[in-house]
C-alpha cells in the first residue's frame, strides 16, 4: 500500500521545478500536479501492481497534464480568434485606415526629427539603423576612432529621445 502523504510532500518540489520548465504558470502548474496525483490516488489500485516507478510516472504524467492544459488553452484562444474574425470588413478597414494615418504620422514625425539631427548624426544614425554597419566600419568610414563613434551615437540617440519626448508620442 502507497502512502499518499509521504509520497506527495517528497515529489511536490520535485514536480513543481519539473513543470516550472514547460510554463511560467504558477497557478495552472499547481492545478496539473494536483490533478495528477488525484488521477493517481483514483487509479491506485489498477497502477499500484502495473507501475514500476511511481515517480517517473508522476513526471510524465505531469508533463501529460501541463500539455494537454496548452492544448485546452489553444482551443479556447482558437474560439476567440475565430469570434474575433467574425467582425465586420467595414470595422477592418477602419481599423486599417486608422492604423496607415497613425504609421503615417509617426514615420512624419521621425523625419522631423531626424532632420533636427546634425550631419554627422544622421550619418551615424543612417549607417548604423539603416545599412546594419558595425561600429568598426563606422570608424572608417567616417574617420574616426570606436569610442568617437560610440559617443557620437549615444548623443544622437539621447537627442532622437529628446525630441520624441517633447511630442509625447
Amino acid at each position: 500500500m502507497i502512502d499518499f502523504t509521504r509520497l506527495y510532500h517528497k515529489n511536490i518540489d520535485s514536480l513543481y521545478a519539473f513543470g516550472a520548465r514547460f510554463t511560467t504558470d504558477s497557478e495552472m502548474l499547481k492545478d496539473c500536479i494536483q490533478d495528477v496525483f488525484v488521477k493517481f490516488y483514483a487509479k491506485r489500485d489498477d497502477l499500484e501492481d502495473s507501475v514500476k516507478n511511481i515517480e517517473n510516472y508522476l513526471y510524465i504524467s505531469l508533463r501529460n497534464r501541463i500539455n494537454d492544459e496548452f492544448r485546452r488553452n489553444a482551443r479556447l484562444c482558437d474560439d476567440v480568434i475565430n469570434d474575433n474574425n467574425m467582425r465586420s470588413v467595414a470595422e477592418t478597414e477602419e481599423y486599417n485606415n486608422e492604423r496607415r494615418e497613425r504609421q503615417t504620422a509617426l514615420a512624419t514625425s521621425v523625419e522631423k526629427f531626424f532632420d533636427k539631427l546634425s550631419p554627422r548624426q544622421r550619418q551615424i544614425i543612417r549607417l548604423y539603423y539603416m545599412e546594419q554597419r558595425k561600429y568598426d566600419d563606422i570608424c572608417k568610414i567616417m574617420g574616426i576612432n570606436y569610442q568617437s563613434v560610440r559617443n557620437l551615437m549615444h548623443r544622437s540617440i539621447s537627442r532622437l529621445r529628446e525630441y520624441a519626448a517633447q511630442v509625447q508620442l
